[in-house]
């Protein structure tokens, strides 16, 4: 007997234990009749172990078995089936997750792993998964907190009943409709399910190569501000600053703040010279009070000669000008 259960990341098709597992089949059968499973979130994915999901609520804490919903709240677990034992031993079984004694409800998970000899004993198998393993990869590779809960909501939207052997019991009514999402479900923090997380769709190669470089270069800035060399990493060069290169290594500091204060006034201008030797290194930063200055400089005084040299003038990218304590 087979369920299809359809999640944000595709579909699997389970073939449950009708045999070995009648009261566990049941109940998963049934459940899902109720659309219990509908919206549910896998809570907690392990790399190669298990992805857990069955509680209505989401908080891996709840999750009644149909039992409750036929003879009332006494009733909301029931006894693990032991009689024959089914093993852990393969990816892609379907077991109901122990609350404690023995004792199930509608919480389950599905093993991603193999050789899990661990759970046996502790937890129901009542199924094996027979299409879909494709979906479990995806499942299994997704990235996830510290507490193993994925970053992005993967859900079951809907389960799909391809046949049902057990007659519904008396009072039962299965439900038509799917349950609305709650509003502590639409205020998740996480990010959605349906979300989009792919920043390079409908890019073209020019924009993702931008994209590519922007993020390195805020990995480098994230590094540097680490290790004490930047103040923040969102730090952004000064804009009344020029950097003035291929300079004649007899200009001084004097003849350019001369030349430059034409434009507007200049609140520090300094060839950069070599420690040891005081030798220029035929470079400069020219500080202007008001950027509007600093532009009109920038437009006018590139490839300009002084003291027979052509210079090359650009906006500074340096930031040594702010000032900050080594974290």
């Amino acid at each position: 007997m087979s369920v299809v259960v359809e999640t944000t990341l595709g579909d699997v098709t389970v073939d449950l234990y009708t045999k070995e597992r009648p009261k566990s089949c049941l109940n998963f059968l049934k459940l899902c009749k109720l659309k219990r499973y509908n919206m549910c979130l896998f809570y907690m994915v392990q790399p190669d172990f298990i992805a857990q999901t069955g509680d209505p609520q989401g908080s891996a804490k709840g999750g009644d078995s149909v039992y409750g919903e036929i003879y009332g709240h006494q009733a909301r677990y029931y006894e693990a089936e032991t009689n024959p034992r089914i093993k852990h031993t393969k990816k892609g079984l379907i077991s109901f997750v122990n609350y404690g004694n023995g004792m199930l409800g509608s919480q389950f998970f599905f093993t991603l792993g193999e050789d899990l000899d661990y759970l046996d004993g502790e937890h129901c198998v009542f199924g094996e998964i027979v299409e879909g393993f494709d979906t479990i990869d995806k499942i299994n590779a997704t990235i996830c907190d510290q507490s193993d809960r994925p970053y992005q909501d993967i859900r079951i939207t809907h389960t799909v009943i391809l046949h049902d052997p057990y007659d519904d019991p008396p009072g039962f009514e299965p439900r038509a409709d799917s349950p609305e999402p709650t509003e502590e479900m639409l205020k998740s923090s996480r990010i959605g399910a349906d979300e989009n997380i792919n920043d390079y769709a409908g890019k073209s190669e020019e924009e993702i190569n931008e994209m590519i470089a922007a993020k390195e270069a805020k990995a480098r800035a994230t590094i540097l501000e680490m290790v004490g060399d930047l103040p923040d990493a969102d730090v952004a060069p000064p804009e009344n600053v020029l950097f003035v290169c291929k300079l004649n290594p007899v200009t001084n500091d004097d003849d350019l703040e001369i030349i430059f204060s034409r434009f507007g006034k200049v609140k520090s201008c300094e060839v950069i010279r070599d420690r040891k030797t005081q030798e220029s290194l035929q470079y400069a930063f020219v500080e202007f009070e008001e950027e509007k200055a600093c532009e009109q400089a920038y437009f006018k005084m590139d490839n300009v000669l002084i003291d027979d040299r052509r210079i090359h003038v650009d906006f500074s990218q340096s930031v040594s000008k702010y000032r900050w304590k080594g974290k």
